[in-house]
């Protein structure tokens, strides 16, 4: 007899999920609040630059094994693109230097011995002292781990955490921290090799996965947002909707939820989960691009962290950015136009723009924060949870997503 999961929620970790769950032979019935699929992770036409855009500006890894087995899985691995090795320009407006990060494609990190490669002023010695990261434990503060400071700090490290935990490095999770360069700097170039959407992060990660779901016979329900649990004992029994609106589940069928920290504490009482949350700026600028523009640039020394080059558009990532929630509109797009046209080379008056400012983009990748993170088992033998914010051992990250959901998958596949 075929097995029922119910899957509340329709970002990637729900997708992911779903999708897994789908191709295992279970009828999955997906639940999403909102009126489209993909959460963060997701594309919009906005008529400001009249493209369509991305909710924010993601960059995926060769070496995140879960993200690209769910592209796979999903038929789109082609859509995620990138150079044939793991390179990384950079540039200091300050200076107004420029460089190449060259990981190359080997299994080990030999480029730290090729001074060419490294970043500029920098050896091998400044590397080896990120080791302490390597065996941070969770409680531990990155500033109390390494040394904030010097020329790979400001280069290379504090660009690449300020990313990845999307706090300031000194006071994020070492723990985290760890682990994003365990699996980057010092897995070799081959799993360093950076991945972007450059069709859109729906056309990629999230439409194909929802027809692959109704091609197996998923239930896909937009604007289902979900109210409450019903409880049976140690299970859950029925999923309240609003109004009449109860789905019954029976003793063999499981749930996911896989929504944000804030509604799942909600729906799950007594629910630890995160508290606190930083922002992400992003901003879209309709502009062809130069033939010769990399497709990602790090910038050091401006207001914006990394430059994105798509077809008829540049775009732009700032981490950590809570101190421009407030700031102006017009004033911000004119601080960001000047910093892309020094970065990238281009000039001209500001063109189109879209600013999206995400006030609680991930939880806040603190030691504190970051031990609130639940597992995805519940209380409840039926319930399993997924999502970035859950201890997935990953900073807020689509990979961290995708192991959510591929482990709530396998917590279902294997009950009893």
């Amino acid at each position: 007899m075929q097995k029922t999961a119910h899957i509340v929620g329709a970002g990637i970790s729900g997708l992911a999920a779903a999708v897994r769950l789908a191709k295992a032979n279970y009828k999955v019935h997906l639940h999403e609040a909102t009126q489209q699929a993909g959460g963060r992770c997701r594309s919009y036409f906005d008529a400001a630059t009249n493209l369509t855009i991305d909710n924010g500006n993601h960059l995926l890894l060769s070496g995140n094994r879960h993200a690209l087995a769910y592209a796979k899985s999903i038929g789109t691995e082609a859509g995620l693109v990138g150079p044939k090795t793991a390179q990384f320009p950079f540039v200091d407006l300050t200076t107004g230097q420029r460089w190449l990060l060259d990981l190359g494609d080997n299994r080990l990190p030999l480029w730290l011995f090729d001074e060419s490669r490294r970043v500029p002023d920098t050896g091998v010695r400044d590397y080896l002292g990120l080791m302490p990261l390597v065996w941070a434990g969770q409680g531990t503060l990155v500033g109390d781990a390494i040394r904030c400071d010097g020329t790979l700090y400001q280069r290379l490290v504090q660009p690449l955490l300020l990313a990845a935990l999307n706090v300031d490095p000194p006071i994020g999770s070492a723990g985290l921290a760890g682990a994003i360069v365990r699996e980057t700097l010092l897995a070799g170039g081959q799993a360093c090799r950076p991945l972007i959407a450059r069709e859109g992060l729906s056309a990629v990660l999230v439409e194909p996965a929802i027809k692959l779901l109704q091609e197996k016979g998923a239930a896909v329900n937009f604007g289902h947002e979900l109210h409450g649990f019903d409880m049976a004992a140690d299970r859950v029994g029925a999923l309240k909707f609003g109004g009449d609106d109860t789905v019954t589940i029976g003793p063999d069928d499981a749930v996911v939820m896989a929504v944000p920290a804030r509604p799942a504490a909600s729906l799950l009482p007594g629910l630890k989960t995160p508290t606190k949350f930083r922002a992400i700026v992003n901003a879209h600028f309709r502009f062809d691009p130069p033939r010769d523009m990399p497709p990602i640039l790090g910038v050091i020394g401006g207001l914006v962290e990394w430059l994105f080059a798509f077809p008829q558009r540049l775009s732009i990532t700032i981490s950590n950015g809570d101190r421009l929630i407030d700031t102006p509109r017009e004033e911000l797009a004119q601080a960001l136009w000047r910093d892309v046209c020094t970065a990238g080379g281009v000039s001209g008056e500001l063109p189109p723009w879209q600013i999206v400012r995400e006030r609680r983009a991930t939880f806040e990748a603190t030691p504190e924060q970051n031990a609130l993170r639940p597992g995805a088992v519940t209380g409840l033998k039926n319930l399993f949870l997924a999502g970035d914010w859950t201890d997935t051992g990953l900073p807020a990250t689509i990979e961290g997503s995708v192991r959510s959901g591929d482990r709530a998958a396998d917590l279902v596949l294997a009950m009893r």
